[in-house]
């Protein structure tokens, strides 16, 4: 291996990565948090059909996923790499449709719900297709397990940022460029972030670098990487980890403007600055997150990873149930309780991404084959089918509690409303600690195989440069 390999990454590649998944989540976030009150109260479609158009469209990711990866993994190297060009040939299409997702054209109902089904699985298989290999990427950028954690730190705090945008904005700018007409406000309001979207990619390809190439001579076959990924136990793990994280974060996400609006009875006035209630609580769930993931490398130097994620994905929900029991009018009661959570679970997005390039490493060293996209793309399948389950159970329940669009809501719906944002995502949260529980890829393991595999790389570059 080249001594540059082991060396830490300048901040300036750091900072180009992690602007990668503000890029995303300028589109991610807002299709967890106003993606559903978006359909149902702005462009007009029942609640129910929209929770059935998440699920199924999810459907073809359980696929779209891994193909992706596998093809990912299998794109002869370029100038640039192997996974970096993705992120400058996808990016204009990606942004693109997400603009069009929300441009809400005039149509008939049947013709508005299949409007919503044609962009969104677009828009999906888009989101794919730059995502996975982004994904991959911090898998190639560095060897080293620590150096990912940092890496995927920064990540997050780059996520984490777009999240803070998307809550801090959207609404403040959708009423400030549609003024009465919400649906023309989203539609100038997304055409801003496809455009911030689009440069920050461009920006994450040109600061970035590939340096882990695949074994040589590895034997290339698909059935033979979906038998070793298939069977490999703490993918598995991590995939349904990731699944119950982000169905429980796309549950709560997808009904706090509904929480809000009808229970809190936010009406969308100014509150501090330019904020209204919901915006200012969603925007402080993201600087706590933030404040959260810059406390990673403090415990990840401290403790192993599995423990750090399973006290604070338990110790998280708990705040969440207590926003249960607290009245409408208490809203800094709200506030705090939902910051809380948010620094609590914090560390855990960037530490289950490193866990991600361990299991890489892992696979590599075990079947000389390295699979970096396929094993990210279990994270892509993870986020947009837990959010999409999230999602959908919202549309569907929301529906069985009754709730009707723009109306003084029931008892039973309030009633509804309240247990989708507290106790149902806590029992996720928990699915998700009890999966958690069943990893066994200890960070004195990843060490020994870190130096194995440098050893291995190191070996085969000089037979290489002896058989030239």
């Amino acid at each position: 291996m080249a001594a540059a390999d082991t060396q830490s990454l300048k901040f300036k590649e750091r900072l180009g990565y992690g602007l990668g998944d503000t890029a995303s989540n300028f589109f991610f976030q807002t299709f967890n948090i106003f993606l559903l009150y978006y359909y149902t109260d702005v462009y007009g479609l029942p609640a129910a059909a929209v929770g059935t158009l998440f699920f199924v469209s999810r459907l073809w990711d359980a696929i779209n996923d891994p193909l992706m990866g596998m093809l990912a993994d299998r794109t002869p190297q370029t100038r640039w790499g192997r996974y970096r060009p993705y992120l400058l040939w996808m990016s204009v299409p990606y942004g693109a449709m997400g603009y069009l997702m929300f441009a809400g054209p005039e149509f008939e109902d049947t013709g508005k719900l299949i409007y919503a089904w044609v962009s969104y699985t677009l828009m999906m298989m888009l989101y794919t297709a730059i995502n996975v290999p982004y994904s991959a990427l911090m898998g190639v950028m560095t060897p080293v397990s620590t150096e990912r954690t940092i890496l995927s730190s920064f990540r997050f705090v780059g996520a984490f940022g777009g999240g803070l945008l998307i809550s801090m904005l959207v609404r403040p700018m959708a009423q400030y460029l549609g003024g009465d007409d919400e649906a023309l406000g989203f539609q100038l309001t997304m055409a801003c972030f496809a455009v911030l979207s689009i440069a920050m990619f461009w920006f994450t390809f040109w600061t970035t670098k590939e340096r882990v190439s695949s074994p040589p001579h590895e034997t290339v076959s698909i059935q033979n990487d979906l038998r070793i990924i298939l069977t490999t136990r703490n993918w598995i793990v991590l995939a349904i980890a990731g699944v119950l994280t982000l169905s429980s974060v796309g549950l709560r996400g997808a009904v706090t403007v509904y929480y809000f609006k009808y229970y809190v009875g936010d009406v969308g006035s100014t509150f501090i600055w330019i904020l209204d209630q919901t915006s200012f609580f969603l925007a402080m769930n993201s600087v706590a997150l933030i404040l959260g993931v810059c406390c990673t490398k403090f415990l990840t130097d401290r403790f192993e990873k599995k423990t750090i994620m399973v006290v604070l994905s338990l110790l998280s929900t708990v705040p969440g149930i207590a926003l249960f029991f607290v009245p409408p009018d208490q809203y800094w009661s709200m506030l705090l309780l939902n910051c809380l959570g948010g620094f609590l679970a914090g560390p855990t997005a960037p530490i289950v991404w490193s866990m991600y390039g361990d299991v890489a490493d892992f696979v590599e060293h075990r079947f000389k084959r390295r699979m970096t996209g396929l094993v990210f793309s279990a994270t892509m399948f993870a986020q947009k089918f837990g959010a999409t389950i999230g999602a959908s159970l919202s549309g569907w329940l929301l529906a069985y509690y009754g709730y009707v669009a723009n109306q003084p809501q029931t008892d039973e719906s309030l009633m509804g409303i309240r247990m989708l944002f507290t106790f149902f995502p806590a029992v996720l949260s928990c699915l998700n600690v009890i999966a958690l529980l069943f990893y066994n890829l200890p960070d004195t393991e990843v060490a020994e195989i870190e130096e194995a595999l440098q050893a291995r790389r190191s070996s085969s570059e000089e037979k290489q440069i002896l058989g030239s």
